[in-house]
């Protein structure tokens, strides 16, 4: 076979370091913008990025290029970069260390937008935490409560 072809779409999580609610509607937008782009520029053809002041959802297809820990290593990167650009009460800018990422099939991928594109309204009734361990649940990734957060 002469062609290289990959569809793997992937739904990538983390929030601020502590939860802090640092990406608020001013920002916000161009936060998710800057990740977007820098996901792009990774060669992921599709990418949809959504979340709230304490987290982010990004769910995208991964290309052929770039192995999983460098997205998530080069976007929480440059994006932690970015945000401390906007201004003196970002200086204190961090992400978590940690992430979850999922993969999402194509015959899943609207169903995983709309949940991204939608996160304001989902985040009415679950918390992040909640949110996250849910995801745990979903995928049956164990996990060890004590390492999860920072």
């Amino acid at each position: 076979m002469p062609q290289s072809l990959t569809k793997l779409y992937a739904h990538l999580i983390f929030s601020t370091k502590n939860r802090q609610p640092f990406l608020d509607d001013e920002i916000r937008p161009r936060v998710h913008a800057f990740l977007a782009t820098t996901i792009r520029e990774m060669d992921s053809p599709w990418v949809v990025v959504g979340g709230i002041d304490d987290h982010v959802h990004i769910l995208f297809d991964m290309g052929k290029k770039h192995t999983p820990i460098e997205f998530v290593e080069q976007t929480k990167r440059e994006s932690s970069k970015f945000v401390k650009t906007l201004g003196a009460p970002f200086g204190e800018f961090y992400w978590q260390r940690g992430y979850g990422m999922f993969s999402v099939g194509p015959a899943h991928r609207q169903e995983a937008e709309d949940y991204v594109r939608h996160q304001e309204e989902h985040h009415c009734a679950k918390t992040f935490q909640e949110e996250f361990r849910a995801f745990f649940e979903r995928y049956e990734v164990e996990y060890d409560e004590q390492y999860v957060w920072d």
